[in-house]
């Protein structure tokens, strides 16, 4: 590379850009982009920055307001996300949005309670009584994976209160984790290494029992009435069980079987959305909140040259015509984040970005916040380069920051678009966020503490 290309690299990237008045200018062009998808995915380079958040929100708001879309579908767990999807909807207990909300217990449970979730929330539920009567709400969902304990326990909920003789039957298999005291990590050590029984197929009878009594339901019922929406989270709940199980074996087998175990678990949580909320006339819309690391295409990145694949390729394998994914970065700011896993979160200073990164190429453009369609070509050949790109999950570690931060990625293959905010935030936590490893999980290590 000549010394002139990198200024002709800004150049190019400088006149594409559209400029953001602030982190929750939506264009309209980006809207009606997006709009033309069933899937749109919104990243994140971080679990702890408020203007990530806010824009997220933003996209969001005017999707389901202006677009009529279905569903958001994040990075949580399914039984505390649901708790949130009853109150949006107009159900539950919880008296507002921060009380819906304080469901999400495990650490980092910040990151659904903090002020622009909670914000959101109570928008989605305003939004939601506008319609009339007859027209579908707009739910809130958790596409992850670890809420193995919690799961079974709504899934014995929902069957002590529709059918005792199931419950019965469903407790005897879920006892198969009583020989573990009901450690997941150790559960996993012991079966994941085959030195003890395991509960696949336990779990795997709850969940095909579950399965039959929805379809019961919706037969019964009809779709999107009480019964068999409580039919379908019960069943979600025993899936989460199924899944969680084998993450759990899989964790001890090294690191990229269980990313993929989890990520895959995250694309069926959304087939399964898909199914629910949608019809052959009326396909779902979906609009799902996640780490970049998870929703940009993993085949662009150093993760796929180490055999991980994540949500980004397998919504792009499974509907390619029907998505659209769109990263955020940042230069410097702040960030909330913890220095362990399992440890008090901290306002901690992000260090500028380092020389090499797609960040540092952004920043030299000199806006304060702006927009890229990576469909542009100019464009696409300056990001098509592998350049270093930073992730920061729940724990941030500037000492080690190149080894435990960055990773090798080519951005236009990543994501259709990418909005980068130069001067970043700290995300601002609800009272009481913090929240501990439950169930004695063992951490997701890639980005570090994701």
């Amino acid at each position: 590379m000549s010394p002139a290309e990198p200024d002709v690299d800004v150049r190019i990237l400088r006149e594409a850009a559209r400029p953001l008045a602030d982190a929750t200018d939506v264009p309209d062009e980006l809207i009606d982009q997006l709009a033309k998808a069933r899937f749109v995915l919104l990243g994140e380079a971080s679990h702890g920055t408020e203007d990530f958040y806010a824009c997220r929100a933003r996209i969001t708001q005017r999707l389901v307001a202006e677009r009529g879309f279905d569903a958001v579908a994040v990075e949580g767990d399914w039984p505390d996300a649901w708790r949130v999807n009853r109150h949006v909807r107009g159900g539950g207990d919880d008296r507002d949005a921060a009380s819906a909300l304080s469901g999400f217990e495990r650490f980092p449970s910040w990151m659904w309670r903090n002020t622009v979730v909670a914000s959101f929330v109570q928008w989605l539920r305003s939004e939601n009584f506008k319609r009339p009567p007859d027209a579908p709400a707009t739910g809130f969902y958790g596409i992850d994976l670890y809420s193995l304990h919690a799961s079974m326990s709504e899934v014995l909920r929902y069957l002590a209160r529709t059918d005792p003789e199931a419950w019965t039957r469903a407790r005897e298999r879920y006892g198969c984790f009583d020989r573990y005291d009901s450690d997941a990590r150790r559960y996993g050590l012991l079966a994941g290494l085959a030195t003890g029984d395991t509960c696949e197929t336990e779990v795997l009878a709850t969940l095909v029992e579950l399965q039959a009594r929805r379809a019961q339901a919706l037969a019964e019922s009809g779709r999107g009435t009480s019964p068999a929406e409580e039919a379908f989270q019960a069943e979600q709940n025993a899936r989460v069980v199924a899944n969680a199980e084998r993450y759990h074996r899989a964790m001890m087998r090294g690191h990229v079987e269980s990313w993929n175990q989890r990520d895959r678990h995250m694309v069926q949580t959304l087939e399964e959305l898909d199914a629910h909320l949608g019809t052959p006339a009326r396909p779902a819309r979906i609009v799902v909140w996640a780490h970049n690391s998870h929703l940009g295409d993993a085949r662009a990145t150093e993760m796929g040259e180490h055999g991980e694949l994540n949500v980004g390729q397998l919504v792009r394998e499974r509907w390619p015509q029907e998505c659209a994914l769109v990263g955020f970065t940042t230069h410097s700011g702040e960030v909330l984040a913890a220095d362990d896993w399992d440890s008090e979160p901290q306002r901690k200073a992000v260090r500028p970005a380092l020389p090499g990164s797609v960040e540092s190429l952004l920043h030299r453009c000199g806006l304060p916040r702006f927009l890229l369609s990576l469909h542009d070509e100019p464009v696409r050949q300056v990001l098509s380069r592998p350049l270093l790109e930073r992730a920061i999950g729940v724990i941030y570690r500037p000492s080690t920051e190149r080894q435990s931060h960055y990773f090798m990625a080519r951005a236009a293959r990543q994501f259709d678009y990418l909005i980068h905010l130069d001067q970043t935030r700290a995300l601002a936590a609800l009272p009481g966020a913090h929240g501990h490893a439950a169930d004695n999980e063992l951490p997701a290590t890639y980005p570090e503490g994701e």
